[in-house]
């Protein structure tokens, strides 16, 4: 018997820091494959997040949101976001429905229509919104360019994701499987790991210290895994670790039980906070932190 054809592409994950790109692109997947917080610039990297399905199987590029580079990991950030448009099927502009449509929204409408595939238009976070309100907001949305479709979603209750996911399987061709199909992300299990301890730093500290911390993972056995938390300064460090470490055991308290469930196993997750100063300007650390 002849096997289902396979439809196959990848699709660029674009729009402002902080309209729930990452949220949808794990909606979508129907897993976690990138972190979330309310801060922006939580995504630095490109992440693929696989969605597969019996006869597709879609590959979802999650970029950092657009902005003017700042230093060396904002160059970065911004060269992998202009990157990621070169070779895709198809482009997912995400809007936010509870923040006026503005100038930042039409900045990245110009790039994504310039690429000359479709663009299919995500109206997200419409829980909550009267009726009314998501209209007009659509209204606004589609005034941006010649777009492909419009879909008013919440990825944070899946309403309206599984019509999305549907819409951009459509728009890919027949191809091959890009990765095993149990897999979800392309993140290496360091990077995975990296991640989930830098989601709760996010989530735990406030005012400019979160844009300050990354997570290198220094080693992963079978019973401990141990990563630095890096920050820039002295003070950030004293923040991170809280008082009599209640901070950082709190962070790691938090982590631990995701990063067991990537590895399958329980560990002891060995957290230390260190003072690398300047970090963000640092190409090498950059490079080796593959941001």
């Amino acid at each position: 018997m002849e096997s289902p054809r396979l439809r196959s592409g990848f699709v660029a994950v674009a729009g402002r820091p902080n309209v729930g790109k990452s949220t949808l692109v794990n909606a979508l997947c129907g897993a976690k494959v990138a972190i979330v917080s309310d801060k922006p610039q939580t995504t630095r990297r490109r992440i693929l997040g696989v969605a597969n399905g019996e006869d597709y199987q879609l590959v979802l590029a999650d970029l950092p949101g657009f902005q003017r580079p700042l230093d060396a990991l904002t160059e970065h950030m911004q060269r992998t976001v202009d990157a990621a448009f070169e070779e895709v099927e198809a482009i997912l502009f995400v809007l936010s429905a509870r923040e006026r449509i503005g100038a930042g929204d039409r900045f990245i409408a110009r790039r994504v229509f310039a690429v000359g595939v479709p663009v299919v238009i995500a109206l997200n976070k419409v829980d909550r919104l009267k009726g009314g309100h998501i209209a007009t907001q659509m209204e606004a949305a589609s005034r941006l360019g010649d777009f492909h479709a419009l879909h008013p979603v919440s990825a944070k209750t899946g309403d309206g994701v599984a019509p999305l996911r549907d819409e951009l399987v459509e728009l890919l061709p027949e191809g091959p499987l890009y990765f095993p199909q149990e897999q979800r992300s392309d993140l290496s299990l360091e990077a995975q790991i990296a991640e989930l301890v830098r989601e709760q730093a996010l989530r735990l500290t406030k005012d400019e210290v979160p844009h300050a911390i990354t997570v290198d993972v220094e080693e992963i056995d079978e019973k401990v895994v141990r990563a630095a938390v890096l920050v820039e300064t002295e003070s950030q460090k004293q923040i991170v670790i809280g008082k009599g470490g209640a901070m950082v055991r709190e962070i790691g308290r938090r982590a631990r039980p995701e990063i067991e469930q990537a590895l399958g196993h329980s560990v002891y997750l060995d957290l230390r906070v260190k003072v690398k100063p300047r970090w963000r300007r640092d190409e090498n650390l950059l490079e080796r932190l593959g941001i």
